[in-house]
């Protein structure tokens, strides 16, 4: 694993879906939405957040509704990954469906505001600035892969562009 590289933004516990992608905003396209991502709670966020930040919260993040814009302005942000004790189960599917990397760590609360961390999604660990280790919950390489293409659409559309080469050449012969 690398030097720690990714930037601490904490938040707290229990941060729904409209604190993402606030209601208000939802009738515009992403960038919009990231514009005003996390705003009620972190005003200063989507204008200072940097590619390669990483969220840390409480538990229970993403409750709240369904919308997978959520998890997009995060992506559109540019955030590496979301790490918290839990998530909402839909915010869960939504973020892996749209390339947003979460890593479930019973202890992520330890994690400070601004410090400096890097994990390792396969491994299973986030080291901190001081080199401990915080444990995280396996993820299934098939989400680990969906996260690699950068989401479920780029995936899919990899998977069938093979196969229709491989399809392709086996028409020539």
């Amino acid at each position: 694993m690398t030097a720690p590289t990714h930037r601490v933004w904490r938040v707290g516990a229990d941060i729904d879906t409209d604190a993402l992608a606030p209601g208000a905003w939802m009738k515009y396209s992403v960038d919009i939405i990231a514009q005003h991502c996390l705003e009620t709670l972190r005003p200063e966020f989507a204008l200072e957040v940097q590619r390669g930040d990483v969220v840390v919260a409480g538990p229970g993040f993403g409750i709240g509704s369904s919308r997978e814009q959520a998890a997009a302005a995060l992506v559109h942000l540019g955030v590496a990954a979301v790490i918290a004790p839990s998530f909402s189960g839909l915010f869960f599917r939504n973020a892996f469906n749209v390339g947003l990397l979460l890593l479930t760590c019973r202890d992520a609360e330890q994690i400070v505001e601004g410090e400096r961390i890097a994990f390792d999604a396969r491994a299973g660990h986030v080291r901190r600035a001081d080199g401990a280790l915080l444990a995280c919950e396996p993820i299934p390489e098939f989400l680990l892969q969906m996260v690699d293409a950068g989401g479920l659409l780029p995936q899919l559309r990899r998977r069938f562009a093979r196969r229709d080469a491989t399809n392709d050449s086996t028409e020539k012969r």
